[in-house]
């Protein structure tokens, strides 16, 4: 096999000059991001010295991802999704400042940590959609599959870089030193937003109200393949996404050195995959890269749990991350693929629910999980449940598993427009 036939697509990058400006953005404002993302919940952690105070983060996140990402579901159909994502990157950064405020007081408060943690869920929760629901729009559609394996790849450096280096950072230069990372990254990423096209709504796109949100859910509640990737992603990360409790077991394999490798893993993981993902541009059965990867992710987390060696229970982590992405390819081929532009927006509104929500949901069940019955055994009876869950889903809906970009009505109408959305 050429090694060309390995390597990943890169036409998505050579076609199209947004491609290269939000993907550009999203690698700075990730490894800011995930700067933040170990250094917030171990301030917690230090404040507390409580699994369960830890994994509250994932409650008080809850709320305002659902509503909002419903919202910026419907936003993203009825105004310009350039605007969206770039007040929404302003809205992050401002955040951030505010954790840095509260890192630099005498005696750090814990309360604004939370307070900030939901606002984050929020903004999040309102740009996503937006994001989502334009990359079908400007990628080609037989290049959307090589997009998605590009924009795993950009967040998988920065999974990798940001928590690896946030570790040392708060060692060695607090909190406050990682906040004013995650700040610069923002700063840079308005600047890159501002060069974005515009993508306004079409002209006769409606206001976000319920009853747009309705017709959306009612499109992905007619579409039983869709319904097979929302299910099965949140299942997976409700009941083995324990990333909130991995202070806990770094103190527990006594090897506090290895949490930012720990929370960088996963993403080592993904990224090897990403390297070797040409072969995905050939795939027609997306629904089987579904469920082998989520039921892949699964066994690496019970496998994580169960060993005590810690140079194990990383590579665990990250054979974790290959199933992970492996997943993460095949719905977001199936949801470009299929779901037309004009409900882009709001369908990414409950894409944004089925793979964030999960986690959310994951953090609060690790910690209430750990503070019973121990760290470890949280983990791998976590990954036992997530494989039990994906076989039932799967005998559910086995139109997923059927799934065939070459016959699917939905993915031919797509096809049919076009290779590129107006």
């Amino acid at each position: 096999m050429p090694l060309s036939a390995i390597l990943p697509d890169l036409s998505p990058w050579r076609s199209t000059r947004d491609f290269r400006l939000l993907w550009v953005q999203g690698l700075v404002t990730n490894f800011g991001g995930f700067m933040a993302l170990v250094a917030l919940p171990l301030q917690i952690k230090e404040l507390t010295d409580s699994p369960i105070a830890v994994g509250a983060m994932g409650a008080v996140e809850l709320v305002p991802l659902i509503v909002f990402g419903l919202y910026g579901g419907a936003l993203a159909d009825a105004v310009d999704r350039r605007k969206v994502i770039l007040l929404s990157e302003a809205g992050l950064g401002l955040l951030a400042v505010l954790l840095l405020v509260n890192a630099l007081l005498p005696s750090p408060l814990l309360w604004p940590l939370y307070v900030v943690a939901a606002g984050v869920s929020a903004l999040a929760g309102l740009q996503r959609p937006a994001l989502d629901s334009l990359m079908a729009r400007i990628v080609p559609h037989d290049q959307l599959t090589a997009a998605a394996a590009l924009n795993s790849f950009r967040w998988n450096v920065g999974a990798i870089a940001g928590p690896s280096l946030a570790g040392l950072v708060v060692a060695y230069a607090g909190h406050a030193a990682a906040y004013a990372v995650t700040i610069a990254g923002f700063a840079v990423s308005v600047l890159l937003c501002t060069r974005l096209s515009p993508a306004p709504a079409a002209h006769d796109a409606e206001k976000p109200s319920l009853r747009g949100l309705a017709e959306g859910a009612r499109y992905a509640w007619s579409r039983p393949v869709l319904l097979g990737t929302y299910a099965i992603d949140m299942a997976a990360m409700f009941f083995a996404f324990p990333n909130t409790i991995f202070p806990f077991l770094a103190d527990e394999l006594d090897a506090q050195w290895s949490l930012g490798l720990m929370y960088a893993a996963g993403a080592v993981g993904s990224l090897l995959l990403s390297l070797t993902s040409g072969w995905t541009s050939r795939v027609r059965r997306h629904g089987l890269l579904v469920v082998f990867g989520a039921a892949g992710w699964g066994l690496a987390i019970t496998a994580a749990g169960w060993f005590s060696n810690v140079w194990v229970v990383l590579g665990c982590l990250a054979l974790a991350g290959a199933g992970d992405m492996l997943s993460g390819l095949g719905r977001s081929t199936i949801w470009n693929q299929t779901i037309p532009d004009e409900l882009r927006g709001r369908l990414a509104g409950i894409e944004v629910l089925s793979y964030s929500v999960g986690p959310q949901l994951g953090q609060v069940r690790a910690g209430a999980a750990a503070g019973w019955t121990g760290t470890r055994s949280a983990i791998w009876s976590g990954g036992l449940a997530c494989v039990a869950s994906v076989a039932v889903l799967t005998a559910v809906l086995p139109r997923l598993v059927s799934y065939d970009a070459r016959t699917d009505a939905d993915a031919k109408r797509r096809r049919e427009r076009g290779l590129r959305e107006p």
